[in-house]
């Protein structure tokens, strides 16, 4: 499932590289989780699921709505107007570091261990090195880099405050339909303060296919795998995820867009490779176990 919420998660590239060529960045966004919320809703309803009706779950939505959605994209998409897109990819991937030492605080059964952190250190030098040191040259301006590096915070401040929901009993389809419903909510009157009202007659056909395709497959059906895994595994091991996206948008690149694939390309990912291992623990233990 991690796995496939990467390649879900790197896909979102390729469409958010379509549509920000006819739209700006916080209208796509807005659409993104709205139309996700649109969908889901249509999915839970046929499937016999209802909206909870206790104001309490509806809270819970909303803070990690907030924190999952709202606050990182809106930093990040103010960040990436003043520092590279590599840059910001780089910082992004810190997410593992953040969820490491948030949950290993906040979470007994997910306590951070030396081998945890060593693997997380490990996979994000991986990152580093399979997006190159040439994407972090230029104008790096502080402030933008520190928006960024505040995003992954709240993704991995999202990561544990997910964990309530368990504890709730709530579908990980119904929260992550509460989840976008409440960040679309909130996202809407900003979007229309700074972007304005949407021309629908704007866009092209391309454009709003990579919308359809950014809002169902890397918004809706990414959030339930999302849910699901945190429910599973936890909040340190599904945010590996940000470990793996970089490996699946250039894997991608490679195969739809003809990308080549560079040895820096194979040795970071031979190094998140390991770095995942080590967070895993079952190959660095003996009988296999995985680490606490």
């Amino acid at each position: 499932m991690l796995i496939t919420l990467s390649v879900l998660w790197g896909g979102s590239f390729f469409f958010i590289g379509v549509a920000v060529a006819d739209l700006p960045p916080l209208t796509i966004v807005t659409l993104r989780v709205g139309l996700a919320a649109i969908a889901l809703w249509g999915i839970a309803l046929a499937l016999g699921h209802r909206p909870p009706k206790r104001l309490g779950v509806w809270a819970a939505f909303l803070g990690m709505g907030l924190l999952n959605n709202v606050i990182p994209f809106v930093l990040i998409v103010w960040g990436q107007t003043q520092i590279a897109s590599g840059l910001a990819s780089i910082l992004n991937a810190a997410t593992p570091i953040f969820t490491v030492v948030v949950a290993g605080l906040l979470l007994p059964d997910e306590r951070a261990t030396p081998l945890k952190l060593i693997g997380v250190m490990v996979g994000f030098i991986g990152v580093v090195v399979m997006i190159g040191l040439p994407a972090i040259e230029g104008d790096s301006r502080l402030i933008a880099q520190a928006a960024v590096i505040a995003a992954t915070l709240s993704y991995a401040c999202a990561g544990v405050y997910g964990r309530r929901f368990k504890a709730m009993a709530i579908n990980p389809m119904m929260t992550a339909a509460g989840q976008v419903t409440a960040s679309a909510l909130v996202l809407a009157p900003i979007t229309l303060a700074v972007d304005g009202p949407l021309d629908v007659s704007g866009p092209s056909l391309g454009t709003w296919g990579a919308i359809l395709g950014l809002a169902v497959l890397s918004t809706a059906i990414a959030y339930v795998l999302y849910f699901k895994i945190l429910e599973s595994s936890g909040a340190t091991n599904l945010l590996l995820v940000t470990l793996l996206v970089p490996v699946s948008a250039i894997l991608l690149g490679s195969v739809f867009l003809d990308e080549t694939l560079e040895a820096a390309h194979f040795m970071g990912m031979a190094l998140i490779a390991l770095g995942l291992s080590a967070i895993d623990g079952r190959l660095w233990r003996p009988g296999g176990h995985p680490e606490p």
